[in-house]
């Protein structure tokens, strides 16, 4: 089925052109002066501006519908000003890669177990992703759209296209006091980004430093560490659908952020591709050190003089002891999420294993530290020769090399069914399962 976004228009009379990206997403080419264009971007938050983006979509009230051929010969009568529109918005004058035939994934995803794809893109603008999910939908091929790979066990090859969001960049959107909105290419690494949040003196991720994978995924499972969550920094993320092309803003309530959930895991889930996130941070946000092992990095340090970069370096450390590097030792991180109870269900484990750890929440359940429950049970360390479970983080499954995502997958079912059997709790995966039958 052939993508229906973006939509090309001119004003009756005029020299100027539109794009229509979606609903609710306009560009404007206004000429200025002698052969230049002035580029204006428009989010149609407000009424009056959605019944202006509904006329040019039907062309009406002097709107003129235009073929894409035919836009492009007019907008190329001028050049572009120096006003650049959004991050990965429009294709740059780079020469496109294009597909590659049967590509390892081994390479692309933290894993590193080895599976094909079929097809291969990586797409670093908005028309490159449209053009691959034109591709795809033409030819009827199953879409896995890729960003780091760091939160995915493919079980098989992939038989259709992966599509990997490599749109980078960052450009602030607005300041206000001691606020800074800042939107991010999906592209981008996470661990990056929050470095380059700390340099620049945004403050409010310093608490998911190290986390690996891209930005675009971040906001899938609400990702979270040490006491902060995504959502706690999240203002909104554009995605395009992959039916149509169009492109959307999702805010956080329209996202549904839960516990390493959101909707693009659930009823939205293969319906769109994250291309870019904003995120609200403050230059002055206060310190989150409430986890005891933070303050047992920073113990050296007077706490009146404690910064955000202390907060993101002892994070660090606290991680890269945990937590096996991916580049020496494959691994998807924390694989399994940290099941939360009911208070009466969490009085009665509590009461058989008084050490349980265990985190208090605001709706009154009780987050149960999933690795301590693997750990009791006897699984932390365990080898199989080929993968296993990380000897310092019975959290973390681990590829030593050679093994298949199936033979991961039945250890992570092997350590589920052993701690449901012990503890009568149910854990759950937190890393993506692809290609499982």
């Amino acid at each position: 089925m052939p993508l229906k976004y973006p939509l090309y228009r001119a004003l009756a009379g005029s020299e100027t052109l539109y794009r229509v990206d979606g609903l609710r997403h306009l560009m404007e080419w206004q000429p200025l002066g002698i052969g230049r264009w002035l580029v204006h971007e428009h989010y149609a938050d407000l009424y009056p501006s959605q019944v202006l983006i509904q006329a040019v979509i039907q062309a009406q009230e002097g709107y003129v519908a235009l073929t894409e051929e035919e836009w492009d010969v007019r907008l190329e009568q001028r050049t572009a000003s120096t006003q650049r529109p959004s991050i990965g918005l429009l294709a740059e004058d780079e020469i496109a890669q294009g597909f590659q035939e049967c590509v390892d994934l081994a390479d692309w995803t933290t894993f590193g177990l080895s599976a094909h794809a079929s097809h291969w893109i990586t797409a670093r603008n908005d028309d490159e992703v449209r053009s691959a999910l034109a591709w795809s939908n033409e030819r009827d091929a199953a879409l896995l759209v890729m960003g780091g790979g760091s939160n995915m066990l493919l079980h098989s090859d992939w038989n259709g296209l992966a599509l990997h969001v490599g749109i980078r960049g960052f450009r602030v959107l607005k300041e206000e006091e001691n606020r800074v909105d800042v939107v991010v290419g999906a592209g981008e690494n996470w661990h990056h980004w929050v470095m380059v949040a700390l340099e620049n003196g945004w403050h409010g991720l310093e608490n998911l430093a190290l986390i690996p994978g891209q930005v675009g995924a971040s906001p899938m499972q609400n990702i979270g560490a040490y006491g902060v969550e995504l959502k706690d920094r999240f203002l909104w993320l554009e995605a395009i659908e992959v039916q149509s092309g169009a492109l959307k803003r999702f805010d956080g309530a329209a996202c549904a952020f839960g516990y390493r959930e959101s909707v693009f895991k659930s009823s939205e889930k293969g319906e769109w591709v994250i291309v870019r996130v904003a995120f609200a941070l403050d230059r002055e946000a206060p310190l989150q050190t409430s986890y005891g092992a933070i303050q047992q990095e920073l113990k050296d340090l007077p706490e009146s003089s404690w910064t955000h970069l202390d907060v993101a370096k002892a994070i660090m450390r606290i991680r890269s002891t945990k937590l096996p590097d991916p580049k020496e030792l494959g691994n998807a991180g924390s694989f399994f999420k940290n099941p939360v109870l009911p208070a009466a269900d969490f009085e009665r484990l509590q009461n058989a294993h008084p050490q349980v750890a265990h985190y208090p929440q605001s709706d009154g359940g009780i987050k149960v530290a999933a690795g301590w429950l693997i750990e009791q049970a006897g699984w932390k360390g365990l080898h199989r020769g080929t993968h296993g479970v990380h000897e310092n983080q019975a959290l973390v499954l681990v590829h030593y090399g050679g093994a298949t995502g199936a033979e991961i997958w039945q250890l992570a079912q092997d350590i589920m069914n052993d701690v449901h059997a012990k503890y009568g709790i149910h854990l759950e995966p937190e890393v993506n399962q692809i290609g499982r039958n």
